[in-house]
């Protein structure tokens, strides 16, 4: 979508230098801004989900896995699942900065934007990706300033320290990865193998 994703990552890297140089620099950013997270913050289960808003893969778990795990486990207090970002190309990249827009923790934009990933993630240029972005908030009701939020350098620095961190710590190279307990989910990613490797650790 829009670019491959060897130029995408090349292009997201340009904009903030070296690992060593995020890693230095935004420890307080990180601090200030409300990581989305559903599920009982002090649960025994951590999930972490690396994830690229224009993924169909993303979209699909959010579809098919993610309500049966909710319901079991995240709504029940036994695990809490954080969503990362990893985003693939420029237009996941501004869709994580919109989720992360309102900086309160909800999952609200998130969740949308997955559920309805075909009415925004279209067009031949990032100029006209953002009006259909900023065109389906509009749609849904969500009242952000959505210039305001894509050129946020906080959130963005959040985001890409959110890539670069998964690349580096977990081997991220692919999307969606799930992390339990900071272990990497390596199986086909559905609710039964998810299930089974959860239930070993209550």
């Amino acid at each position: 979508f829009f670019f491959t994703q060897k130029t995408a990552y090349a292009m997201l890297r340009s904009l903030v230098g070296s690992e060593m140089c995020i890693r230095d620099s935004l420890n307080l950013q990180a601090e200030e801004i409300k990581r989305i997270t559903v599920g009982n913050k002090d649960a025994k289960i951590t999930i972490i989900a690396f994830e690229s808003l224009t993924c169909s893969h993303c979209a699909n778990f959010h579809k098919n896995v993610y309500p049966q795990l909710k319901e079991e486990y995240l709504d029940t207090g036994l695990a809490k699942i954080e969503f990362r970002h990893f985003p693939l190309d420029i237009a996941a990249f501004n869709a994580s900065k919109v989720s992360q827009c309102k900086n309160d923790g909800n999952s609200d934009i998130l969740e949308s934007l997955y559920a309805n990933q075909q009415k925004w993630v279209k067009g031949s240029s990032i100029q006209e990706a953002n009006k259909n972005l900023q065109k389906f908030l509009k749609s849904e009701g969500f009242s952000i300033d959505f210039d305001t939020c894509i050129n946020n350098k906080e959130i963005e620095d959040f985001v890409l320290n959110d890539r670069i961190d998964g690349a580096k710590n977990f081997k991220v190279n692919a999307t969606p990865t799930i992390i339990i307990n900071n272990e990497k989910f390596e199986k086909t990613l559905n609710y039964k193998n998810l299930k089974k490797a959860l239930e070993k650790l209550i």
